[in-house]
């Protein structure tokens, strides 16, 4: 729970002096009916803060919800008809009170709401007086929850008229059986068309102003209809739009993944507000969540996935505020896999122990039996079993778009990725893992052209562009993610390189043999037509301040320069000419492919960069090529093919060498001498490599490149700032947000973790661009309600697709060029996957993960069916209840808590809410068996 109660604001309380008048006005219309309130009550304080004696006089009069006019209070008050009018206005002015025209006659009359929808809101959306009366948001926050402790587990589907009511986004619900009016939007807007407002939303008030938000922010998000609509406008509390203007607004916010509610205290013929709500802010959706008693905002509907369909691709469960979808499984298994139903109240005591206080924080993306080992493995969790589909399927702009929601540059890690995911797949249990980054930079190469690149939208919850600006300081892989994922979300975005060209270590890393610029090229292009500027050559450290840029107006940096810089081994000889690290050589080579090595080049090392260095010095022309590195080859940290490439290549392998001296001659390099080593780990696996000085061995070369390691170059980069250095002169971060010791700027990618891979960067662009979205907006905790992305691999053992469920094709290869002609230039002479074999290789992927909803969690929103890509996942009507008045709130749940009661006693197992027409769903106990033959990718 989240209460905003301060200790001081308990302390202002307790010394201020009672007042009776508002003691009795509070205790009047409270919604706790056994509650004797107090002054440190909110409906207490909510008042005292604003509300004079003449204003609480007036309102003392008033019945809850019951309209009045100047002239009938006046004799009851004793005062002025004059003097009425005007304390009647200043409250609605305030929010404690509104005003309608629902008579006969259509003259305006006053109403003392209830608390929730209702004065407690106005409040809080009264631009006058929320940032600065402490009182009226912590007020907001206890009103919304505090009645509803003891109520919740006794609440019947259709909410009884409490409060607010989820309707699924109106493309979800299904066409059969016929849905009532009421259910959609459609039929609440064409009622209302002529008088509409668009505000703020006052729950994410509340939270900003108690520094508790989650980044979804207020602007524009609460529509008034009716009379309400008329009320904000005058009011101040929102301002006017159109039937036009909200349809984009509501658009908007499916897109964003936001749920509507409407309220729900004026039965089925009337509302006065739709709110577009989230998980995380929501205080009506927090009472379903922290109690864990949905029917307090469900609707008729929950959701069901057709398995077959189902790829596991996620987009359901990142979306779903009711974390009522998670990720499991579906190919066939040894053990049957079960999926555990959440318990409700209908037939159950219910007290604190079964509530979720923390909510925001406890998300799940999958069951502990696991989902797909691909998913699980990428560090940026792409959906690779949904990709494959739409490959299959020949939808190839679709199977970009799905892989640029995690990665923005899937052509580059088709090329270089150490393909963790291809490490996990379940099909290499039966034979090959499935070629997922073939098949992926097959996907990606229509990058290429022009015409059929994937440009992502730009969404925004008010439809314009951020005017924050935001520096990203480093072109590599990390600074581009962030950049790409932080423009797409409408922010001014501006990357800062020192070099002459964007890409970091991906261009003068890696040389074009490996990874072509035309296909690096065309991915930055991308960020380009999206709207991201670049500035080149400008070293920010040197040729530009951080203060400067601060001047400028912008608002956050994103640290992401990368570890450029080589390491030396220490040992004597290294002054000597003809001694370089292999990062300067490979950059060299990058921005002059004219550049000679002549004579004997050793190379010391055992990654992937130092046989990129000894594959660039063959094509420099280096008259041999020998790669020396302390592991044995079988613990060597390049990958097995590109050990194989190099010694296709020519190049000599020498394991268990490490540099003793260099040895020279007039300041040249002329030989390297080694000694052995007998061991490179101690047994808790950390590097500590052990030597015989005794063996040792001379090689005659003319130069010599350091692959050893790579060093962070700072220059003056963070000259007077609160960041800190670790280990590795690394900076000091939190691990979760990224954020320095220096509040606006944030680090990521190789600078912070050391040298890492390309997906590894690309992910942690990611995260950075949800951390300094929430930065720049006040009030927005970089934490609360973050998803972590953690993933469960299923268990690959337990694992026995049938014979005859799934091709049995082998795994496609691509063209290699052979070795011969290679090594003979710069360019990547490989081709990719022909048409055919990836119609064949795509076809081999088991499909092994699936999508899995507890609907005992469901609210119906609808959310997951507009996110879903595979037609997967649908609503189905569960239900049939309206809307209901608040007065018959009473009779409604004691109604239901007497058949809970009964229920309890007989200790009767219900798994949801029976209802006639309504088959309670069984627990999904996983897949069965499969007859051979009978589906390609299990049951």
């Amino acid at each position: 729970m989240e209460p905003y109660e301060s200790k001081e604001l308990m302390e202002k309380l307790k010394n201020k002096p009672l007042r009776k008048n508002i003691l009795k006005l509070a205790q009047m219309h409270t919604d706790r009916m056994t509650r004797k309130i107090t002054k440190t009550d909110p409906e207490y304080y909510m008042l005292d803060c604003l509300m004079t004696d003449d204003m609480c006089t007036v309102a003392l009069q008033m019945k809850t919800r019951i309209g009045y006019t100047a002239a009938e209070l006046a004799p009851k008050c004793k005062m002025p008809e004059e003097q009425v009018q005007q304390l009647l206005d200043e409250m609605a002015d305030i929010g404690y009170i509104d005003y309608n025209w629902e008579n006969e006659d259509h003259h305006k009359q006053y109403c003392y709401p209830i608390y929730v929808p209702g004065n407690a809101e106005y409040l809080n959306m009264n631009p006058k007086i929320f940032e600065s009366v402490p009182e009226v948001t912590a007020s907001f926050e206890g009103l919304s929850r505090l009645p509803l402790e003891a109520l919740s587990p006794m609440i019947p589907v259709g909410g009884a008229g409490v409060g607010m009511r989820v309707i699924p986004v109106e493309k979800a619900i299904p066409a059969a059986p016929k849905s009532e009016s009421i259910e959609h939007l459609s039929f609440w807007l064409e009622k209302y068309k002529d008088s509409l407002s668009l505000g703020p939303c006052s729950c994410r008030i509340g939270r900003r102003i108690h520094n508790d938000g989650d980044g979804s922010l207020e602007d524009d998000v609460c529509i008034g209809v009716g009379d309400m609509a008329k009320y904000m406008i005058e009011t101040g509390k929102a301002h006017a739009t159109t039937y036009d203007e909200v349809i984009q607004v509501l658009k908007r916010c499916e897109d964003l993944g936001y749920v509507h509610q409407v309220t729900n205290i004026d039965g089925e013929n009337k509302i006065f507000a739709i709110c577009n709500c989230e998980r995380g802010v929501c205080y009506a959706m927090r009472n379903a969540f922290l109690y864990n008693t949905p029917n307090m905002s469900r609707s008729n509907y929950v959701a069901e996935v057709d398995q077959k369909n189902c790829v596991a691709c996620g987009q359901c469960v990142q979306y779903c505020p009711a974390n009522a979808v998670k990720l499991g499984q579906k190919v066939c298994t040894v053990r049957p896999i079960t999926y555990p139903k959440h318990e409700l109240p209908d037939a159950k005591k219910w007290g604190k122990e079964h509530w979720n206080p923390d909510y925001r924080n406890s998300k799940t993306n999958c069951y502990d039996t696991g989902t797909s080992p691909c998913k699980t493995a990428c560090p940026a969790h792409i959906a690779v079993q949904g990709y494959i589909k739409k490959a299959a399927q020949g939808r190839y702009m679709e199977a970009l778009r799905l892989i640029k929601k995690e990665n923005p540059f899937p052509a580059v890690c088709g090329k270089i990725c150490n393909h963790r995911c291809e490490d996990e797949c379940s099909r290499a249990r039966l034979d090959e893992s499935v070629a997922i980054d073939d098949i992926k930079l097959y996907i990606a190469e229509k990058e290429l052209n022009a015409k059929t690149r994937y440009i992502p939208p730009i969404i925004t919850q008010t439809g314009k562009l951020f005017t924050e600006k935001i520096a990203v300081i480093g072109a590599g892989p990390a600074g581009m993610s962030c950049a790409y994922y932080l423009r797409e979300r409408g922010y001014p975005v501006t990357v800062f390189e020192k070099d002459a060209m964007p890409g970091g270590m991906l261009r003068y890393g890696v040389p074009s043999f490996v990874l072509e610029k035309n296909l690096l090229d065309a991915e930055i292009d991308v960020l380009k037509q999206m709207g991201v500027e670049f500035r080149f050559n400008t070293n920010v450290g040197q040729d530009i301040t951080l203060s400067q840029l601060r001047e400028q107006g912008y608002k956050a940096f994103y640290v992401a320069i990368g570890c450029q810089g080589g390491r030396l081994s220490g040992v004597p000889g290294e002054d000597a000419k003809g001694v370089e690290t292999g990062v300067a050589l490979l950059h060299e080579i990058a921005e002059d492919e004219t550049r000679k090595v002549n004579g004997k080049a050793v190379v010391i090392g055992g990654g992937n960069v130092a046989i990129d260095v000894a594959r660039t010095a063959v094509r420099a022309g280096a008259e041999s090529t020998a790669m020396y590195c302390l592991e044995t080859e079988d613990i060597m940290p390049a990958l097995p093919e590109e050990i194989a490439n190099a010694k296709a290549e020519g190049i000599g392998m020498n394991c268990g060498w490490g540099p003793k001296e260099i040895l020279s001659e007039n300041g040249s390099v002329t030989g390297i001498v080694f000694k052995k080593c007998t061991q490179v780990y101690d047994s808790d696996h950390h590097f500590a490599p052990v030597y015989d000085e005794n063996e040792t061995i001379n090689v005659p070369c003319d130069h010599v490149y350091l692959a050893i390691g790579q060093s962070i170059v700072w220059g003056d980069l963070l000259k007077d700032t609160r960041v800190e250095f670790g280990r590795g002169n690394g900076p000091v971060a939190d691990q979760i947000t990224y954020q320095t010791g220096e509040p606006d700027i944030f680090v990521g990618g190789d600078v912070y973790t050391g040298p890492k891979f390309a997906i590894d960067a690309i992910a942690a662009g990611k995260e950075a661009c949800e951390s300094i979205h929430r930065f720049v907006h006040a009030g927005q905790s970089l934490t609360i309600c973050r998803d972590h992305r953690d993933f469960i691999s299923l268990d690959r053992n337990n694992l026995a697709p049938e014979a005859g469920s799934y091709d049995l094709v082998g795994r496609q290869v691509p063209y290699h060029a052979p070795s011969a002609d290679a090594k003979l230039t710069f360019h990547d002479l490989n081709q990719p996957l022909t048409d055919e074999q990836v119609k064949k290789e795509t076809g081999r992927c088991l499909g092994c993960g699936a999508s899995i909803v507890d609907q005992n969690v469901c609210i119906g929103c609808g959310v997951c069916v507009t996110k879903c890509d595979f037609d997967a996942i649908h609503l189905k009507k569960a239900f049939d209840k309206g809307l209901y008045k608040t007065e018959d709130r009473i009779k409604l749940v004691l109604g239901n808590a007497a058949k809970r009661s009964v229920r309890i006693l007989k200790k009767e197992d219900v798994q949801v809410h029976p209802m006639e027409g309504y088959e309670p769903s069984e627990e999904w106990a996983g897949p069965e068996p499969l007859d051979p033959g009978t589906q390609k990718t299990g049951a």
